[in-house]
């Protein structure tokens, strides 16, 4: 809460400020809304709040300026210049990344509540309710660009020139789901029941 009333003080841009920040509000209402019919792990609530952070942080910024030379740096060791190319502030690409803790929850809900009977149904069913939610979010994205248009809409697509960056967002969405939704089946042994 600290961290979002110190960074809605002076964003770079205001219009861009809200257009990142509106999902941010939705997802901690819906998680303060449910709380007393549902309960996550605090592994699940640790890494939800981790991202809304780091997302918080983008919105501020925008993502596309956020200062993150030394991650850069430290991303074009891995070499996947195919999605994380030099020149490119990847911190939106990271974050993409980081969407993907949502499949934890996902994976938590769904074998707690039993709405499937195996853990590879719930991976599944994780993995793939975040890649919906992610294709959405570039739809959201593409459609507020063309409607506001000009530097807000361009800040907030962010697509930093690259004509494939929606996909390779997506990509890295479902990839940081699968990740993290199998570290939900490791760790399933400390959920609550």
């Amino acid at each position: 809460m600290i961290l979002f009333i110190v960074l809605a003080i002076s964003p770079y841009d205001r219009t861009t400020w809200w257009a990142e920040n509106i999902p941010v509000l939705i997802v901690v209402g819906l998680l303060l809304l449910t709380y007393s019919r549902f309960k996550f792990s605090n592994f699940s609530y640790f890494l939800m709040t981790l991202f809304l952070c780091y997302h918080t942080v983008g919105g501020y910024f925008t993502f596309e300026l956020v200062p993150f030379d030394w991650g850069n740096q430290l991303l074009s060791k891995l070499d996947f210049d195919f999605i994380l190319p030099e020149g490119r502030n990847n911190f939106d690409r990271l974050g993409h990344f980081l969407v993907g803790v949502f499949a934890y929850p996902a994976v938590e809900i769904s074998l707690r509540k039993q709405w499937v009977n195996n853990r590879l149904m719930a991976w599944l069913f994780g993995v793939f309710a975040l890649g919906f939610w992610a294709a959405s979010y570039e739809i959201i994205e593409m459609t507020y660009a063309v409607v506001a248009g000009g530097e807000s809409g361009a800040a907030f697509l962010g697509s930093q020139g690259d004509i494939w960056d929606a996909q390779k967002d997506m990509l890295m969405d479902i990839l940081g789901g699968c990740v993290f939704g199998l570290l939900a089946l490791l760790n399933q042994r400390h959920w609550r029941g």
